[in-house]
């Protein structure tokens, strides 16, 4: 890894870049396929799953007697776990539920707010080498608690044309309508525009490789709402001498494996933290299943030695870490301190997994600094709010003039004789 000691804060910005891509060539790609698929539909659908998913399918939906299959191929053991972590997560967003907002503004003019569902959802679930069913539970239980009426999930097939069993018992176990068995980026340009097969939703979640991320983009220059800009994974964790760092490399490597174009920091006040964790990192390395990947996306990260808290606390809030863990003995300062980061871990027993998994929150998540700016996937995030107001003959009396001044000053005559011949129709 990438040993850097007390980096300067101009230099900030070059050092915790990420190792983003080159989107110029994706795009004209996605742009291609997304037209295809608004033209042909279920026939553009099926040429690009033949194309990149190497597979031929009759039916992209997903059958009963398919669903009632991958029931028997999941263990009972993963089905309690699947069942914990449903239940924690479950608990967790519905406390996110906010009654309505109403007040009287002036007398006799009420304003409220409500929230509403989003009606149509369409969820997507990468498969390939790490099949997320994870990710079901953490976009369609939300989904279900806000009261989305169709709720449909897209996943690409493998070269038999299956979904992974995990994933289709755990979408159906979590209430998903319909799932297709299309990836990629036609399955966000099918959710886009809708097929024949394929309903047209309101907005899209759920992560994806560089080519579902762009995709999304694109959607949602097309009438089509996401849930966030996202990218590849990354962990920043601080860790102080009170880290275990053997903990700390298992958290590191845990994002690392995620895939080639991961990135994970360690941003510490402790030069023998950072040596430790380094040596614990190569030792934990050679015994992971996903070893190639997680190599790589080391070679991307970076060890960061700093000489105090306030340093330290500077430097994450300017990368804006998708995960931050908090191994401190002053972990009061960094919780109370973080500006931007998608999801919070604090103390040597809470790994990023928990997050991932069966804590309660969600694990879908702003990366590549976004969480400046955005929240990560909650309950709101199915939701729209909607305000209402209602005025009475005294309300309109008391607001009148001043809604008549100010539309005269804008130029905009109609607003005012909307409100005077009401006000004509009171004073006779």
């Amino acid at each position: 890894m990438n040993k850097i000691y007390n980096p300067q804060p101009e230099n900030w910005s070059e050092i915790l870049k990420r190792p983003t891509q080159t989107f110029t060539d994706v795009e004209e790609t996605v742009k291609q396929i997304f037209k295809e698929v608004e033209q042909k539909g279920d026939i553009a659908i099926s040429k690009y799953t033949s194309f990149f998913d190497g597979v031929s399918l009759d039916e992209i939906l997903v059958s009963e007697n398919e669903i009632e299959n991958a029931k028997n191929q999941v263990s009972n053991e993963l089905k309690n776990a699947i069942q914990l972590a449903k239940s924690n997560i479950e608990q967790f967003h519905s406390a996110q539920k906010t009654n309505k907002i109403e007040i009287e503004t002036t007398e006799g003019v009420s304003c409220w707010q409500e929230k509403r569902p989003i009606q149509k959802v369409g969820l997507y679930i990468p498969g390939g080498t790490a099949p997320l069913f994870s990710t079901v539970l953490m976009l369609a239980i939300p989904a279900k608690i806000a009261g989305c009426k169709e709720i449909i999930l897209c996943s690409p097939p493998d070269k038999n044309g299956n979904i992974n069993p995990a994933i289709l018992y755990t979408a159906n176990l979590c209430g998903v309508n319909k799932i297709y068995k299309v990836g990629g980026i036609q399955a966000i340009a099918g959710m886009t525009y809708g097929t024949e097969t394929i309903p047209q939703v309101f907005k899209i979640f759920g992560p994806g490789n560089q080519f579902v991320t762009i995709a999304k983009q694109y959607a949602s220059q097309n009438g089509v709402a996401i849930d966030m800009p996202a990218g590849p994974s990354e962990l920043l964790v601080y860790a102080d001498e009170s880290a275990v760092p053997s903990f700390v490399a298992s958290d590191l490597l845990s994002q690392a494996e995620h895939g080639k174009d991961s990135q994970v920091i360690l941003v510490t006040t402790s030069k023998n933290i950072l040596d430790d964790v380094e040596e614990e990192i190569y030792k934990q390395l050679k015994k992971l299943p996903r070893q190639e990947i997680a190599q790589v996306a080391i070679n991307n990260s970076k060890l960061i030695f700093v000489d105090n808290e306030v340093t330290a606390l500077d430097l994450i809030n300017e990368y804006a870490p998708e995960h931050f863990i908090v191994c401190s003995k002053n972990e009061a300062f960094f919780i109370d301190g973080i500006e931007n980061a998608g999801s919070v871990f604090i103390g040597n027993f809470t790994p990023e997994s928990a997050g991932d998994y069966a804590s309660g929150t969600n694990h879908t998540l702003p990366t590549n600094g976004y969480s400046k700016s955005y929240s990560g996937v909650n309950l709101d995030s199915f939701l729209k709010s909607m305000t209402f107001q209602k005025i009475s003959e005294k309300g309109i009396q008391n607001i009148g003039n001043a809604i008549e001044l100010m539309a005269e000053a804008e130029g905009l005559q109609a607003h005012k004789n909307a409100v005077a011949l009401r006000l004509n129709q009171l004073s006779k």
